[in-house]
């Protein structure tokens, strides 16, 4: 089987973030989709290892900032393979805190969305959020950077704890 097809599935890049006791994360994810619109509602896929899903339980509420085609590597690297554990990925960034207290990324976002966790589903390496839109809001104009972009434009890989890896990719 190869795996790599699931590659070709559309894809966009986004920085979801949360809070928890006033500490804030964010992460790189690519798995974020509106699945209704009355009431707005979005899901997205969290490695229940990462941070970010901690700060998510335990607050149930998220952001996701959404990544334009001139966010560099560097950037993506800071969310996509550091820890919170390790470092505040916030320190050297622009955001702001939302309506729900979780952090918004201001740097190479196109806009944002935040939700109030609504329900969740473990399938197993993830859990499914799924959030009903309290805010959302343009940033400024410009392309949204997709999975295939980072890819093949930035040159990017894909960490292991993605749901798209691939031993090695």
């Amino acid at each position: 089987m190869d795996r790599k097809i699931l590659h070709k599935l559309s894809y966009g890049m986004y920085v979801i973030s949360s809070a928890k006791e006033g500490k804030l994360d964010g992460q790189i994810a690519n798995t974020v989709f509106q699945i209704t619109s009355k009431p707005a509602k979005i899901a997205i896929s969290i490695n229940k290892e990462n941070l970010t899903y901690e700060y998510i339980k335990y607050s149930n509420v998220f952001s996701v900032s959404i990544l334009s085609t001139e966010a560099p590597f560097k950037f993506i690297g800071l969310f996509g393979f550091r820890s919170g554990r390790d470092i505040n990925k916030f320190e050297n960034v622009k955001y702001k805190i939302g309506v729900t207290g979780a952090p918004i990324v201001l740097d190479y976002s196109l806009g944002y969305i935040e939700a109030k966790v609504v329900d969740s589903v473990d399938v197993g390496t993830h859990v499914l959020f799924i959030g009903e839109v309290v805010d959302a809001d343009s940033i400024q104009e410009g392309t949204p950077m997709t999975y295939d972009y980072y890819h093949n434009v930035v040159k990017g890989k894909t960490p292991p704890k993605a749901a798209t890896y691939v031993g090695g990719s």
